[in-house]
């Protein structure tokens, strides 16, 4: 399967940010992706540097105007597209939420969003409702997607989840970066931190891993902290966790990789996880904390 990821850096001007995401998707549906992934609250900003009860204007509905948009693209170009939305679900109740569009433009599925962070510049609780949806694979014409969102990918809990339910590959819409005034040797820590801890539910689990995050620097509207610059670094793991394309760190990408769906299946073969998983005495991973 070739998959399509866009790295984008985003602006405040809505419309430009949808435009040239819309490009990219024509571009990687010409270069023969079958399946596209864009990243976290691809439409415009990352809102959550602030509390502002006014942002929650920028939230919308499912079905609504951005799947009504790029379901007639995914139709127009035969693809299957990962979006990531701010749903506006109820007065009062929102969710970030990915929503997976088939190449017929229909939905085939939604997942919210279901660990939420709260930190300096991170103030998601504020917008988001934790999901409730679980952590089930979505159903499409080229495979069964095991969709999650950013802070999910630091829990090994929901890859196993979607991996055990059937999921032929992980996908993390992303936005993550890192606070200007950190160290270098931190940047360095936390980036590193964050491939190796999603190439560890590659290999646990013998599934193609896809994460797709943003690029670029966006300020901090309340002057608070400095902003925070993306460090894009998209990639693609396979299901031994090697590595089959690494973004750049600065600059806008877009690229189509080929996966192998089948490899996974010999994979487990050779490392049979699932066959020696103690079941019988996992009842702990329920509790907060022993």
């Amino acid at each position: 399967m070739k998959v399509g990821i866009i790295q984008q850096a985003n602006s405040g001007d809505l419309r430009a940010n949808i435009d040239r995401l819309h490009e990219r998707i024509r571009a990687c549906a010409t270069d023969g992706a079958e399946l596209i992934v864009l990243q976290e609250l691809h439409n415009g900003l990352y809102f959550c540097q602030v509390e502002d009860p006014t942002l929650f204007d920028q939230a919308e509905s499912i079905p609504g105007p951005s799947t009504e948009a790029y379901g007639a693209l995914a139709r127009e170009l035969g693809v299957v597209i990962v979006l990531s939305l701010f749903e506006r679900r109820a007065p009062g109740l929102y969710h970030n939420t990915a929503v997976v569009m088939e190449k017929d433009g229909t939905i085939a599925g939604t997942y919210r969003k279901m660990h939420i962070p709260d930190d300096p510049a991170y103030y998601e609780k504020f917008y988001f409702t934790p999901g409730d949806l679980g952590f089930e694979p979505i159903d499409t014409s080229v495979g069964r997607l095991g969709v999650l969102v950013c802070w999910d990918q630091w829990y090994p809990e929901a890859a196993r989840l979607m991996a055990m339910r059937g999921a032929e590959l992980l996908i993390y819409p992303t936005a993550i970066g890192w606070e200007s005034s950190d160290a270098e040797e931190e940047k360095k820590r936390q980036l590193d931190a964050w491939v190796t801890v999603q190439r560890g539910h590659a290999v646990a689990n013998g599934l193609p891993v896809v994460t797709v995050n943003r690029v670029g620097h966006e300020s901090d509207p309340s002057g608070q902290t400095r902003g925070i610059q993306f460090w894009g670094n998209s990639f693609v793991a396979g299901p031994q966790g090697e590595l089959q394309a690494v973004f750049s760190q600065e600059k806008e990408e877009y690229r189509v990789v080929e996966i192998d769906k089948a490899r996974s299946e010999q994979v487990r073969r050779w490392w049979p996880f699932f066959r020696d998983r103690r079941i019988d005495a996992f009842d702990g991973l329920t509790e907060r904390y022993l």
